[in-house]
């Protein structure tokens, strides 16, 4: 087998194939397929395309596995052919290529997000790397390709797991947005270094973009690093004609820019979405005459475009956040109710319930974030206008069911200019919930994700670790149910949630005592300051729906008992028996909760507050 290594040490200039998922589309295989599987259903087609690609010059082959992790084949239900798809994969390439070009192992980002923006720990995603990895290597792979990555924290499990599988070189790719830097913010500077600290043999760009923007950022790429560079650019930006996506760089225009990337430096290049066998011919005839501008030895910057460990700004101590935090930090117990956003755009509704509550003497307004999936106002304009009109502070819940990670990191940074500060941050409940069953859900990002990125702007850091010039003060908050049905994940979430930067939680609605004081006993090593929320319950009625239709809610069989009685005495009695309970749970909990929220049934913020009746200081605070 040809020795990958020796090729880095030569010094000339290298061609890379173009993209196998262009031409098996262009050989009708439909785009809904799995093009991995395709190793083992069709092999002989992968074959074909392997050696058009050499007949058209390419040196270095990449195996059709980009997708072949166990996340992305799960999605066709091949999560447990990892191995064989990509030893075959792996072993086709081989057949083509022989004993005198080199097989690169394709391996593609896992398709989900991972910590610190999602629920998958580095140590699975490398796990998952390193399997896919170790059948490559199997296969006959020379060097394995990690391409088309976004995020720098995943490339470096992508690596480690490549190192943990095989010894074998490593090219690395990051792939790059219109404005030259990843979805992320990293900019090309930073970008190679992190990969160069990482270990990579080769770095370099692929995927998204053009020549054009790709050669700008080698060029900023290749002052900061004296790794071998690589560049495998689309065939331009896609155009929808007909209602297909058309590649539109021409292979001439590809062969004039091959020209340029190996001028800048560029040691391997060759071809992504949308290049041909016809665009790598086209470089081949370029790159023959061809050999890599000489670079000036550069020695990176130690801990350069690593996330750095300390805030670009101090954060803001967290007394002075809000008056919940500051009430929270001195030991006072904060009261707050849950009040729905209006359903139009008229806010008097909300306006004059939380006007009630202010004069009682409640602390915050609990507002939620588009409850049961259902259309209301937006939960930032609610509580903005709350503020605005009534100086009453609110804690606004925000969830990652609508909004992109762009969207979030916009919405946040307008709350901290509107002066908002507290926030529940929740994952939200599925549009399947509602009344618009077919309203789409985003989710980039899930609550641990979420409060992850909500402390990096409260250090002034975007989510590549970029500094965004002021840094925001959120007193950050999470969702915790004591009573869910597998409590060993609830806290291992929570522990999560802790480590990601929660500085308070509040609870899902509360019905058993020595169920929550156990819950409470089981997170003592990662306690933070807790809000209990109580539900008064309205009717049998009210606390059936609640048990059986309502997500993290259970409610007790003696409740739904002492609920049903109490409703067959007439609506009052069963009103005047859930406010019981709801004052029963606020006098046994109080002195184990830093705060209580109670909320609203059905807006009757009255009955809410003959709930805190039962605290020992009420009547101190001022309420009636």
């Amino acid at each position: 087998m040809p020795d990958f290594r020796a090729l880095l040490e030569s010094g000339g200039a290298h061609l890379v194939d173009g993209a196998i998922g262009t031409e098996l589309y262009r050989r009708g295989v439909f785009i809904n397929v799995c093009y991995d599987e395709l190793n083992l259903k069709r092999p002989r087609l992968v074959q074909e395309v392997h050696g058009a690609y050499v007949d058209a010059g390419a040196e270095i082959l990449e195996t059709n596995t980009f997708g072949g992790n166990r996340v992305r084949l799960s999605q066709f239900g091949q999560a447990d052919r990892v191995s064989d798809i990509n030893r075959a994969g792996a072993a086709i390439a081989r057949e083509v290529a022989g004993d005198d070009l080199f097989v690169a192992g394709s391996i593609g980002p896992l398709g989900i997000r991972i910590e610190p923006y999602g629920p998958t720990s580095l140590d699975e995603a490398r796990a998952m790397f390193r399997e896919q990895a170790e059948a490559l290597a199997e296969g006959g792979a020379d060097l394995f390709i990690i391409e088309t990555f976004s995020d720098l924290a995943e490339i470096e499990q992508a690596i480690l797991g490549c190192r943990e599988a095989a010894d074998l070189p490593v090219i690395a790719q990051m792939t790059v947005r219109t404005d030259g830097n990843t979805a992320y913010g990293s900019d090309p500077a930073k970008i190679a270094r992190r990969l160069d600290e990482l270990g990579a043999d080769v770095v370099g760009l692929n995927c998204s973009v053009g020549p054009h923007i790709i050669l700008e950022a080698i060029q900023a790429m290749a002052k900061v690093t004296s790794l071998p560079l690589s560049a495998l650019p689309n065939a331009g930006l896609p155009r929808e004609i007909d209602g297909r996506k058309i590649y539109m760089a021409s292979p001439d225009y590809f062969a004039k820019f091959t020209r340029r990337l190996v001028q800048a430096g560029v040691r391997f290049v060759g071809g992504c979405c949308g290049t041909t066998p016809e665009h790598t011919r086209a470089m081949a005839d370029q790159l023959r005459a061809l050999s890599p501008k000489h670079r000036a030895v550069v020695t990176p910057v130690q801990g350069a475009g690593r996330r750095s460990a300390e805030p670009a700004l101090e954060p803001v101590p967290t007394p002075e956040r809000s008056r919940v935090a500051r009430m929270i930090s001195d030991g006072e117990l904060v009261t707050s109710v849950e009040i729905l956003p209006p359903k139009g755009s008229d806010p008097g509704g909300i306006l004059e319930q939380a006007r009630k509550l202010e004069a009682a003497g409640v602390d915050a307004v609990n507002v939620p974030d588009g409850p049961r999936a259902m259309m209301r106002m937006g939960v930032l304009a609610s509580c903005a206008i709350v503020e605005n009109e009534l100086g009453l502070e609110t804690i606004a819940h925000y969830c990652c069911r609508d909004r992109n990670l762009l969207g979030m990191m916009s919405d946040l940074l307008g709350a901290q200019a509107l002066g908002l500060r507290n926030l529940l941050i929740v994952t939200g409940d599925p549009p399947k919930m509602g009344p618009y069953p077919d309203s789409t859900a985003v989710f980039d990002i899930d609550s641990i994700g979420l409060t992850n990125l909500v402390r990096n702007l409260n250090e002034g850091l975007d989510p590549g670790g970029n500094a965004i010039g002021s840094a925001t003060s959120f007193y950050i908050g999470v969702g915790v149910n004591p009573a869910a049905v597998d409590p060993s994940h609830e806290i291992v979430r929570f522990e999560w949630k802790v480590d990601a930067g929660a500085q308070y939680a509040v609870t899902q609605p509360l019905f058993e005592i020595p169920r929550f004081l156990e819950f409470l006993d089981r997170i003592e090593h990662v306690r933070i300051p807790i809000i209990a929320a109580v539900w008064p319950l309205v009717s049998y009625r009210n606390a059936e729906f609640l048990n059986n239709e309502v997500p993290g809610i259970d409610v007790p069989g003696e409740i739904l008992e002492r609920m049903r009685s109490a409703s067959e005495k007439g609506k009052e009695a069963g009103m005047a028996e859930g406010l019981a309970i709801a004052r029963e749970m606020v006098s046994e909990i109080q002195e184990h909760v830093e705060g209580i929220q109670v909320s609203a049934p059905l807006g009757k913020v009255d009955f809410a507050l003959g709930v805190f009746e039962a605290l020992d200081d009420w009547s101190r605070r001022g309420g009636q």
